[in-house]
């Protein structure tokens, strides 16, 4: 039986003022959806994408709903150290402050090992763990000399802790992201910043659909207890209560968003 997604909540503030960078965030995946849940809790908030012509596209979007004054984007491959130093010297410039940073940049595929080449290898990890260690040392530079704390939350998978065929990239990079954000919890620690992850099992999109089999869509989503995908809005409330005052004494901790866990 699949059952229908609860009702969609209503911001209640819980970021007034604080300035957001996401990284991944135009479209409708976790990243937009963590976008939009940001700003109506209050947040001012920086997106970014390697997709161009999709972020012009969210950035209007959103601004047009939110106000210009709280919404920026800036291109960012984070594969590039010179763009991810560009994007956060764009939140600190423009809002003169940097206090929650989603690290929701990724990249998948699908490969058995025995039929993998080095380059479906390095691309996965660099985008996906390469890539979120880039921006949370970005992050966690400009937060310790800031002085006034901070969040960054990663996003991992529940793939990071399973077994799936054909993902060994995948999940060898989302384990790496795991404990990346282990071990920069307790380094943040000493000036006041938290680290913390999501591992979400399914969250649906449009994007998926076009890069994932129906057969593999209805194995995974036959696993998960609701018997039903998450919708990307409920990933990111997760998100948005890892940002907020709500979780104040958990660092270093992935939360499963998901029944799959280890």
């Amino acid at each position: 039986m699949t059952g229908a997604p609860p009702p969609y909540l209503p911001g209640h503030g819980l970021l007034a003022g604080r300035t957001a960078v996401v990284t991944a965030a135009a479209g409708a995946g976790i990243g937009g959806a963590t976008a939009r849940r940001l700003l109506e809790e209050g947040a001012r908030v920086v997106l970014s994408d390697a997709h161009a012509r999709r972020l012009k596209e969210s950035e209007a979007e959103l601004a047009a709903e939110f106000g210009a004054d709280r919404v920026a984007a800036l291109p960012c491959d984070v594969t590039d150290e010179t763009q991810v130093a560009a994007l956060f010297d764009l939140a600190v410039d423009r809002h003169g402050r940097l206090d929650i940073v989603v690290n929701n940049a990724g990249l998948g595929g699908t490969a058995d090992l025995v039929d993998m080449t080095d380059a479906q290898w390095d691309k996965v990890l660099d985008v996906t763990l390469n890539g979120t260690f880039r921006c949370t040392r970005a992050a966690l530079r400009r937060m310790k000399a800031e002085g006034a704390g901070g969040v960054v939350v990663n996003n991992a998978s529940v793939v990071g802790w399973r077994a799936q065929k054909g993902q060994a990239h995948y999940a060898a990079a989302k384990a790496g992201v795991m404990a990346l954000t282990r071990c920069a919890a307790l380094e943040a620690a000493a000036y006041g910043v938290r680290v913390n992850a999501v591992s979400p099992s399914l969250a649906m999109h449009p994007h998926l659909v076009k890069v994932t089999t129906p057969e593999l869509l209805e194995d995974l989503t036959s696993r998960e207890a609701f018997g039903r995908y998450a919708e990307p809005w409920e990933v990111a409330n997760v998100i948005v209560f890892l940002a907020s005052g709500y979780s104040s004494y958990l660092t270093g901790e992935v939360l499963s968003v998901s029944s799959q866990h280890p």
